[in-house]
């Protein structure tokens, strides 16, 4: 059962109380900038998050400036795409709303709040065309939500390298025999990103995983892609090149 942080009250909610009740997300972010990308990659997550244990979830973004702009980048870092909220009331069987927000944005009411702190960007607010979009959403994730994170040439360096590193490892397991994800494994990785979505955690394990002895190089390559399913940090992009 995911459970998350509401900003308001500083105590842990389920984020979907009702067995298969829907859940809205509404991410508020209104102006193109780091900040808001990084809202919107949290409710993404947190929508992955949901449908990942079988929640049925509507995604709404809240806005009133450079909504165009906002969605382009967030398309860029591999982000689903998000209803426009406005005039929309609440749907059917709605059992949950959870608004995600920066964390000096008090203007949602009603539901539950999940805060994102900011992001010091020293870089343009989007990857460029020979860049890869993938660096940039690990390096937000690799940082707590509620944790201040700066977005630096050093940053996304170390980020790529992480995904270079990862990738290969993932398309030279994919030439093994499949095998199974261990359970404790499994339970592993549920167990972060079901506690406040704790992203950093669950890439603890994948790097655990990666190492751990005892674990066929089938069962590392179903353990990432699994992973990858909220990550979204398309870590199969190698797989079948250069064979």
């Amino acid at each position: 059962m995911l459970r998350i942080t509401d900003a308001r009250t500083g105590e842990p909610v389920d984020a979907a109380p009702a067995r298969r009740g829907l859940t809205r997300i509404e991410a508020h972010a209104s102006g193109f900038d780091a900040t808001g990308l990084r809202v919107l990659l949290v409710a993404d997550l947190l929508v992955r998050a949901l449908e990942l244990g079988g929640t049925p979830v509507w995604a709404l973004l809240t806005g009133d400036r450079e909504q165009a702009e906002l969605r382009a980048g967030a398309a860029a870092l591999g982000i689903h795409p998000f209803e426009d909220s406005r005039g929309l009331g609440a749907a059917l069987g709605e059992a949950q709303v959870v608004h995600v927000a920066r964390e000096d944005d008090d203007g949602a009411t009603g539901g539950v709040r999940l805060a994102v702190a900011p992001v010091d960007a020293a870089l343009p607010v989007t990857p460029t065309p020979d860049g890869d979009p993938a660096a940039w959403r690990l390096a937000l994730l690799a940082q707590p939500r509620t944790r201040r994170v700066r977005l630096d040439a050093d940053t996304l360096d170390e980020a790529g390298a992480t995904l270079a590193r990862w990738r290969g490892a993932v398309a030279d397991w994919a030439r093994r025999p499949s095998r199974p994800i261990p359970d404790d494994v499994r339970a592993e990785l549920r167990a972060a990103w079901e506690d406040d979505l704790d992203i950093p955690a669950a890439l603890g394990v994948l790097e655990r995983a990666a190492s751990r002895p005892d674990l066929p190089d089938g069962a590392r390559f179903e353990t990432y892609a699994y992973a990858d399913r909220l990550l979204g940090l398309d870590l199969a992009l190698a797989v079948g090149r250069g064979a």
